[in-house]
């Protein structure tokens, strides 16, 4: 790959944006890399947990305009037909992914951030939803997923104004999770703690999260038991339950 690096410690995977000398603006060939590399991790079983980091001094400055804008005005995806959406727009993942932000995410940087399920950023984090200071809007998930997340008159205050926060700020509005000197460390970290556990039941975990806030309450309620039944009778169930009894820790196969 070009713009985006792969790094496997045993059950988690590292997913580095490489464009430092652009700040890490996405083109068309990072958006697409990264849609393989988000492909690549859903469909390896020995993989439980994903983080996404940015090597040099920016997380992401934003979408590159000047070749993904004719793209989008002309109907062109942005991603591949089939593999997995990083936006979480068109195919999602089923494996959590820690996110770990610095320097400045702008744009598809917060959108990415509100996609991922626990996101750290470093103390001098920069953010801004600033699309709407260049006469468009955000289209890539933000308007779906931050009204939901923060409250609707916190999104609305950075959507619409298109000014610049701080990383305390965001820890306050609930985009960020946690503040850290070296985010990606900490991200590695808690993907490495999210990998020990169950992987079936992280995945179902998910997603009837995500049946709860798409579908509502009700739907997911119903949806419950069933879940419950498949992970019951699974291999990592039984393991659980002998390594509670032997009193050590589990070795979760993911089946």
């Amino acid at each position: 790959m070009e713009r985006i690096t792969l790094d496997v410690h045993e059950h988690v995977l590292e997913i580095g944006l490489d464009r430092a000398d652009k700040l890490n603006a996405f083109d068309l060939t990072m958006l697409r890399e990264l849609s393989e590399a988000f492909t690549h991790y859903e469909e390896t079983h020995a993989l439980r947990c994903a983080t996404l980091y940015a090597k040099g001094k920016a997380f992401t400055a934003g979408l590159d305009l000047a070749e993904v804008g004719p793209a989008v005005s002309q109907g062109e995806p942005l991603f591949p037909d089939g593999q997995v959406d990083p936006l979480g727009l068109g195919r999602r993942r089923s494996k959590p992914l820690i996110m770990a932000v610095q320097g400045y995410c702008f744009t598809i940087g917060i959108e990415l951030c509100l996609a991922a399920d626990i996101r750290i950023a470093a103390p001098d984090t920069t953010f801004g939803q600033i699309e709407i200071n260049r006469g468009i809007f955000p289209f890539g998930g933000a308007t779906l997923r931050w009204p939901t997340q923060s409250g609707w008159g916190d999104a609305m205050r950075w959507l619409l104004t298109g000014e610049r926060f701080g990383a305390d700020e965001a820890l306050r509005i609930g985009l960020v999770q946690e503040i850290a000197a070296d985010p990606r460390a900490r991200a590695r970290a808690l993907a490495e703690v999210v990998a020990s556990r169950a992987p079936l039941g992280v995945q179902a975990t998910l997603r009837n999260a995500w049946l709860a806030i798409e579908r509502g309450p009700v739907e997911a309620a119903d949806a419950l038991l069933d879940e419950a039944r498949v992970l019951m009778n699974s291999e990592d169930a039984a393991e659980g339950m002998r390594s509670f009894v032997e009193r050590r820790e589990a070795k979760f196969s993911g089946r």
